[in-house]
C-alpha cells in the first residue's frame, strides 16, 4: 500500500516522473509478474512468521539455485559450468553465517521454498518484460515498469490479507491509530522495501535474473551484519566467517566467466 501511493505520487508530483501509455493489454502482460512479486513477498512474510527469521533467511539464501533452474531449463537461458559452481559457495556462506540461531520449523521451510519459486519466476517474467518490444517504450522506465508491478500485486494481495488477517483488520486500525510506531515503522518498511526493490529491478535490467538472485542473497548477509551493529549483536567468528564467504561468492560469480575466458 505505501509503495502504490508512493508510485502514484511520483506520478502526479511536477517534474518527478513521466506517466506511462500502456495499454489495457499491456497491464495483462504485467499481471504475472505482479502475481509472483505478491506471492514471493506474502511467502516470505509467511515464512518469517512461521519460524525464527534466521532459518527463513538460510532457506531464501537457496532462491540463486531455483532462478538458475528456471533459466536454464524453463526460459533457455544459459548459465555456464562455471557460474553453477560459484551458487554453493554464495548459499553456504549465508548459512554460515545465519546457522547458529537455527530454529527448524516445517512450515517456515515451506513457505520459504514458495517464495523462492515466486521470486524465480517473477524475476525470469521480468527480464522477458524488459525485452519486449513496444511495451517497454509506452512505459517509459523502469521505474515506471517497478510502480506499475507493485499497484497491481498491492491489488492482488487485498484477498490474500482479506482471507488471512480479515477477521483480524478492526484491532490492527485501532492499534495503528492508538500507536505512533505502528504506523511510523509500517510507512519508513514501505519505502524502503519501494526503494530497494526498485533498484533490484534496475540492477536486472543490467544483468538477468539469476545474477540478480544472487545480489539478493548477498544483501541477507549485509543484512545480518547490519542488524548486529545497529542492535550492538556480537559478531562471532562463524559469522563473520560466513558472511565472507558469501559476499566472496559473489564477487566470484560476477567475475568467474572472464576469469575462465582468459584462462
Amino acid at each position: 500500500l505505501v509503495g502504490s501511493i508512493y508510485a502514484l505520487f511520483l506520478w502526479v508530483a511536477p517534474d518527478a516522473r513521466s506517466t506511462p501509455t500502456v495499454t489495457f493489454e499491456d497491464i495483462m502482460k504485467m499481471l504475472p509478474v505482479a502475481f509472483c512479486f505478491m506471492g514471493a513477498h506474502s511467502a516470505s512474510v509467511f515464512a518469517m512468521g512461521a519460524g525464527a527469521v534466521s532459518f527463513a533467511q538460510i532457506v531464501k539464501a537457496a532462491e540463486p539455485a531455483f532462478a538458475a533452474v528456471l533459466a536454464q531449463f524453463v526460459y533457455g537461458k544459459k548459465i555456464s559450468k562455471a557460474k553453477w559452481m560459484c551458487l554453493p559457495i554464495v548459499i553456504g556462506g549465508v548459512i554460515l553465517a545465519s546457522v547458529k540461531e537455527l530454529d527448524f520449523a516445517v512450515s517456515a521451510l515451506v513457505s520459504a521454498c514458495i517464495a523462492n519459486l515466486f521470486a524465480a519466476f517473477k524475476g525470469n517474467e521480468n527480464k522477458k518484460l524488459m525485452e519486449t518490444e513496444g511495451l517497454k517504450d509506452r512505459m517509459g522506465s523502469i521505474g515506471n515498469q517497478f510502480a506499475l508491478t507493485t499497484i497491481l500485486a498491492f491489488l492482488l494481495s487485498i484477498p490474500v490479507v482479506l482471507l488471512r488477517e480479515g477477521s483480524r483488520m478492526g484491532e490492527f486500525v485501532e492499534v495503528f491509530k492508538s500507536t505512533p510506531a505502528v504506523w511510523t515503522n509500517l510507512v519508513a518498511s514501505g519505502l524502503w522495501f519501494y526503494g530497494y526493490n526498485e533498484l533490484a529491478t534496475m540492477t536486472l535490467k543490467k544483468t538477468g535474473a539469476v545474477t540478480q538472485s544472487v545480489a539478493n542473497t548477498a544483501k541477507r548477509v549485509i543484512v545480518i551484519v547490519g542488524v548486529a551493529l545497529v542492535l550492538g549483536e556480537s559478531l562471532d567468528p562463524i559469522k563473520l566467517l560466513g558472511c565472507s564467504i558469501g559476499i566472496g561468492g559473489v564477487f566470484l560469480y560476477s567475475i568467474i566467466d572472464n576469469l575462465v575466458k582468459s584462462e
